[in-house]
């Protein structure tokens, strides 16, 4: 038999709902006697809060019962149609209990019908009030674990795509090229080195929250000189930072991003290249700037760019990145973190 999903936590609501049914009922029946606070009235009042415990507690038992019978939303008219049958069956037993037991030996007269119709009163509150807590409760249940399941769909994506290449292949691949290029052309044996740091740098920060300066600046050198293989003295790059800086840290691939959409927005030529400066600001921000010669036509974006890096900086200090964009020159402050985060 199945669980049921949810088990209610309904201790202070039956202590309340009971006694509080129990003079309500008599009170609607009996308004009159109700104000004047007869002892016929508190008579009632005890009959009715016997009967409410009675009927809630059993309601309560056959409801319970059904969830763990039938605990999924496809099952709910099946559910509702045996508790309806069996709080019926359940009140009719306890009617004909009452009278015969209660109403004919203490009050001499055949009180069947009046007991039954009182009597369905709380058990359509109780079966009410059930339900309601019990769908609603499902239906938490259920967001939670579909944001779970898309939670666990997307790291599952995310861990194919980190794993589409293997590290170990990649530069086994990498030493064998490297063994085939010839030792004359160093410019090959360079490159592949080079190409061989970025992907190293890019595998070893990638489950890190910061890097200092220096490691972040030595990776920004190697993708500067990729680019420079392809660009030439298009593309400037120049460093104005101090030590105390370079012992600092910041968010890993932050230069690189920065320095990338540079070059996918802007035109690098001879006549105008693409001047990128990486300075410091007291110590306190890194700013990157470059002068504007926007590309007519873009090339495509991956959108993770600025973006990722203001929401990855929100999460690791209260500096917020600065971007701001004049007629010829567009800037980017990232803040400096002082500690590994």
């Amino acid at each position: 038999m199945n669980e049921p999903a949810y088990t209610p936590n309904d201790r202070k609501m039956r202590m309340i709902g009971i006694p509080l049914a129990g003079i309500l009922i008599p009170a609607m029946i009996s308004f009159e006697e109700f104000l004047k606070l007869s002892p016929a009235f508190g008579m009632s009042v005890l009959f009715s809060t016997l009967i409410t415990f009675v009927l809630w507690e059993g309601n309560r038992a056959i409801i319970i019962r059904m969830w763990r019978a039938f605990p999924d939303h496809s099952q709910t008219t099946r559910r509702v149609l045996y508790e309806s049958g069996l709080g019926l069956l359940y009140v009719l037993v306890i009617s004909v209990f009452l009278n015969e037991t209660i109403c004919k030996p203490y009050f001499h007269h055949d009180a069947f019908m009046i007991t039954f119709r009182i009597s369905i009163v709380p058990t359509v509150i109780v079966f009410l009030i059930y339900e309601a807590v019990y769908f609603f409760e499902s239906w938490k249940m259920n967001v939670r674990k579909t944001e779970s399941l898309m939670r666990e769909g997307v790291q599952s994506q995310l861990e194919v795509l980190k794993n589409q290449l293997d590290p170990h292949f990649l530069f086994n691949s990498m030493n064998t090229l490297a063994a085939l290029i010839d030792d004359e052309n160093t410019d090959a044996q360079d490159y592949l080195e080079r190409l061989s740091d970025v992907y190293r740098y890019v595998l070893v920060s990638r489950n890190k929250n910061t890097v200092t300066v220096e490691e972040e600046i030595a990776f920004v050198d190697a993708y500067v000189y990729l680019n420079k293989i392809r660009f030439r003295e298009n593309l400037q790059v120049n460093k104005r930072l101090s030590d105390n800086t370079l012992k600092q840290h910041v968010t890993p691939l932050s230069l690189q991003m920065l320095i990338e959409n540079a070059i996918k927005h802007n035109v690098a030529s001879r006549e105008n290249p693409l001047r990128i400066t990486i300075s410091d600001e007291d110590e306190d921000y890194l700013v990157v700037e470059n002068n504007i010669l926007e590309k007519t036509i873009l090339e495509k974006s991956t959108r993770v760019g600025l973006q990722n890096i203001m929401n990855r900086y929100s999460l690791l200090s209260d500096k917020q990145v600065e971007v701001t964009r004049q007629k010829d020159l567009f800037t980017v402050k990232i803040p400096l973190l002082g500690q590994l985060v």
